[in-house]
């Protein structure tokens, strides 16, 4: 079953990048006390995602900032060395951390996978964007199959 608004997110590790290399991150470690704008992409490296979903938080990261939000983070079932690699693409510098769910296990525990194995790209994770503050959903935007509407940075800018 999906996570819903008013949920608490589960407990699970990421792995990103860091000065001295990959190291893990909780999910406690990211949302305790703060307000994290979260996006979650199938791929790294993939269209939709290199050319409109990481670009649109990139450019907006300030007014995020601006309305509060402490962390913008990107989800992807790709290993960590591919989202060091995808965030360096993209220039993302500070403003976004790019988290590596490289077995899937947080998107599975949220219940947002999908099957991507007839694109050859196995189980990956849906494409979504939430809000939590301080460990709970206050918004989750899920798009539809192929759909690129309520993930955007400025569809989230507007809920805040």
């Amino acid at each position: 079953m999906a996570i819903k608004v008013g949920d608490k997110i589960p407990s699970a590790t990421f792995t990103t990048w860091g000065e001295s290399g990959p190291g893990p991150i909780t999910t406690e470690q990211l949302c305790a006390g703060k307000t994290v704008a979260l996006f979650a992409v199938p791929g790294a490296f993939t269209p939709t995602c290199s050319a409109k979903h990481v670009p649109g938080f990139k450019a907006h990261a300030a007014e995020f900032k601006a309305k509060g939000v402490d962390t913008i983070a990107c989800v992807s079932v790709n290993d960590v060395f591919v989202m060091k690699a995808w965030g360096a693409d993209q220039g993302v510098g500070d403003d976004i951390v790019m988290l590596a769910d490289g077995n899937g296990d947080f998107t599975k525990a949220v219940g947002l996978e999908m099957d991507g194995s007839k694109f050859g790209m196995g189980q990956r994770s849906q494409r979504y964007s939430m809000v939590i503050k301080d460990g709970v959903v206050t918004e989750l935007n899920v798009e539809q199959g192929g759909e690129f509407k309520v993930s955007a940075a400025e569809y989230m800018l507007a809920q805040l």
